[in-house]
Parts: structure tokens; sequence; C-alpha cells
């Protein structure tokens, strides 16, 4: 029983017998046979239970029950797979398709896991899946070199190239290594910072502006460590970063001072919460609500739908209006005019009550109608009051309150004045010596019509 599971997925048993006994020799053909039955029940079964118990992603534990069930169809095949081998063996054949079949299945297990991580660690996009579909090809391509057995070709020829850093030698075979273990590190380490990332996101014990710098922290930390982490493993010393930590510090100095600034801006307004999502902002005569809160820049939207980008260091080195920084509500007016035989009492009195009747207009303060000025055509009034709900625009509350003032402004017979002119002829009376003016002009113009025709008849 040690000696069958020692050599269960032993490369070189399966390499020198696949060729010779497979395709010559019916046992193969039945061993096949087997193999294929095992693949699709297996699969069948792994579609079924996945069907009656659908995964939500959404609850404390889907992210563990996707991943089981993204592994359930090659953990299926590799228990049968082994049983039908062990049977194999017992009966005196040797098995070569039910061995591949094994290792492949302890391979699928593999891929569908790190995939799973990936999947989780990364945000939905059509970049992840095409990323899952790269690396599941190289991952199953480096299976098939690693059961031919050309990776150890491959290996000790990157091996045998060496590159001098500094006083170390490092061999292409160990960067290589060093790279994919940074990798495999960064993406553990980004997957468990979304996994703190969404814990801190819905928890309503601590505040928003607190919860996004936590999250901000625990991911830059996450990726620190992942890269020491992993080039002690490679035996790369960490004394190399020292190389690269001068030249660094004369970049981030001269040309990343804007990033590492926005960076640091980004901190210092999450910090201070005078900037959080859902405020109503104006910077730049651009005036919008902030959806995003990112490590280099703030995303403002207005009701248009149109998106700025604003660099974090200017809310920190300029003058923002920033109109929900103590209250959510915001305050708006409307100007009415009605005609000077207007009762002004019942005029107000409407204006209040019709801005009162809206859901979205906050009862306290009560809207507040006043009198702004004579106007030339009437009496200019106004009507301010203070909206629970900026961040859904005005346009349709304005309108619902400028169509209840005109219904009710009918119903008490109010008018809204228009525009009235007066035209008034001053001396209207013609002086003696202009009385015959109009009838000279006249029988001139008659003269000079006649000579015309006259002459256009002689050319004739």
């Amino acid at each position: 029983m040690a000696d069958f599971f020692s050599g269960l997925f032993a490369r070189q048993e399966f390499a020198s017998q696949l060729l010779e006994r497979s395709f010559n020799n019916p046992i193969g053909w039945l061993e096949l046979g087997v193999v294929a039955a095992i693949m699709a029940f297996t699969f069948w079964l792994s579609a079924y239970w996945i069907k009656k118990h659908p995964v939500q992603e959404s609850n404390r534990w889907g992210f563990a029950r996707h991943i089981a069930q993204r592994i359930l169809w090659p953990i299926m095949m590799l228990i049968s797979a082994i049983v039908a081998l062990y049977i194999w063996n017992l009966n005196g054949y040797n098995a070569v398709w039910l061995q591949l079949l094994a290792m492949a299945s302890r391979w699928m297990i593999l891929i569908r896991f790190a995939l799973a991580v990936v999947h989780a660690a990364l945000p939905s996009s059509k970049f992840t899946d095409w990323l899952e579909r790269f690396l599941s090809a190289v991952l199953w391509f480096a299976f098939v070199l690693w059961v031919s057995g050309i990776d150890d070709i491959i290996i000790n020829g990157m091996k045998a190239l060496e590159f001098p850093i500094g006083s170390v030698r490092l061999n292409l075979f160990t960067i290589v290594t060093g790279i994919l273990w940074i990798v495999i590190l960064m993406v553990v380490a980004l997957w468990l910072a979304r996994f703190i990332d969404n814990r801190l996101m819905s928890s309503q014990r601590l505040d928003l502006n607190l919860r996004i710098v936590l999250s901000k922290v625990v991911k830059t930390v996450m990726v620190a460590l992942s890269v020491l982490i992993a080039l002690p493993l490679v035996g790369i010393d960490l004394t190399v970063l020292s190389v690269f930590g001068g030249a660094l510090g004369v970049g981030i100095g001269f040309g990343l001072q804007k990033v590492a600034s926005n960076y640091i801006s980004g901190f210092i307004i999450l910090g201070d919460r005078s900037i959080r999502p859902g405020d109503r902002l104006t910077v730049d005569n651009f005036t919008g609500y902030v959806t995003k809160i990112t490590s280099r820049f703030v995303v403002l939207s207005n009701t248009s739908g149109s998106e700025a980008l604003i660099p974090n260091e200017t809310f920190v080195t300029s003058t923002v209006i920033n109109e929900s920084y103590t209250n959510a509500s915001l305050r708006q007016s409307l100007n009415v005019q009605v005609g000077y035989n207007t009762d002004l009492a019942v005029a107000l009195k409407i204006l209040e009550e019709v801005a009162a009747e809206q859901e979205r207009v906050d009862a306290s303060p009560p809207p507040k109608a006043v009198i702004t000025g004579f106007g030339d055509n009437g009496i200019d009034l106004s009507i301010g009051f203070w909206v629970k709900d900026p961040e859904n625009g005005f346009v349709v509350l304005f309108s619902n309150i400028f169509f209840s003032i005109w219904k009710r402004f009918n119903e008490e017979g109010i008018e809204f004045p228009y525009p009235q002119r007066e035209v008034r002829i001053l001396n209207d009376q013609p002086l003696p010596e202009n009385l015959n003016l109009p009838i000279e002009a006249e029988q001139k113009g008659v003269q000079n019509q006649n000579a015309s025709e006259h002459t256009t008849r002689q050319h004739i």
C-alpha cells in the first residue's frame, strides 16, 4: 500500500509506459474507456450537485463554497481514479491512463484553487477573465512539460545563465522563481486585503473615512510584505534592494513628486474627514458629488453624468467648496412674480405650503417665502427651502413645485404678470409747411416711373 501511494504521482513510470502499451494492447483501450467513463460520470455528478446547491458569494462563507464547487469535479475524478487504479493493479495490470488521470486531477485542483484566489483578489473585469484563461493555459502547459520531463532541461539551462547584480551573482532560474513567488504572494496579499476591505466596509461601527484609510493601509502593507517575504524564499538577500534604493529615492524626488504628493494628500483628506463619499463639492467651477476616493484622485460626478478626476493635492492646496460638510441638506430657492393687485399674504402662504408638500423638502427648518423687490411688471417673490437629498438632482423637484404654484395661483385668482408696454405718440398735429410734402413726393415718384418706362420703350 505504501508503494502504491508513493508511486501514484511518479512521473517516470507514466512516461516510460505510455507509448509502448496504451494503443497496442486491448487492455490499454479498456483502461482509456474507464478513464472516459470516470470523467463523464464525475462531471455529471458535480454539475448536478452545483445546480442543487448554488453559491451566493455575498454570504459569509461564499468564497469557501465557491472554491469547493470549483474543485469538486477534479476531487471526484482524483478519488475515482485512485480507486480504479488500485483495483487495476490488484488484477495484475500496469495502469497508464488511470495514473495520468490521477496526476491531471491533482493538477486541476491546484489550478482551479489558484484561479479562484486570483478571481477573488482582483476586481471583476474583462482583463481579469482574460488573465484567468491565460494562467490556466500556462499552468496546463507547465503540466505537460513536467510530465514529459522537458522541464528539467529548461531549468538546467536557466541555472546556467548568471547575471551579476552588485556583489551578488544571480542566475535566470532564481530571478524567474523570485518573480513567480512575488506574484503568488502578491495575489494572496491582494486577496487577503480585499477580504479585510469587505469586512471593514460592511462594518457600521467605524466612520466611512476611517474604513477607507484602514483599507488602503492594509492593501499597501500586504503588498510590501509579499515582496519582502518572497525575496528571501528564493535566496535573494534583501541588501540587493539597496542598489535600487538610491535610484528610487531620486525618482520619487524628481519625477514622482506629484504622485507621492497626491498619495499622501489622499491619506490627509481621509484622515481629517474633510471630504467623504456623497459630499457635494465645487472645484474649479465643476460641481458634483464624490463617488470614489482613490490613492491619487477623487471622482466627482454631476447630475448630467459627467465625471471629473480631481487630484488629491488640489483638496489640500486649493479652496474647495463643500456644500455638505456639516449638513447633507442643501438650500435652494425659486423666484416667482405676481401682479401688483395680488394679496401678498395669500401668495406667500401658498408658496410655503406648496414647498412643504414635497417629500424631498426638509421640514426643519420649514420653507420660507419672502418679497425680494418691485419689478417693472409685478412684485418679485422668492421661496427658499432645504432639500434632504440633493444628490438626486433638482430638475424634477423644481418642476413639481412650479406646477403646484401655477395650479394654486389659478385657483386663488392670482395673476402671473407679463410684460406690457404703452406707446404714446407726441406732437401728432402736422406743421403747415409739411402738409404738401407727401403729395409732392408721390407726384415726383410717378413722374420718374413714367420717364423710366418711356426710356425703356425707346431702347426696345
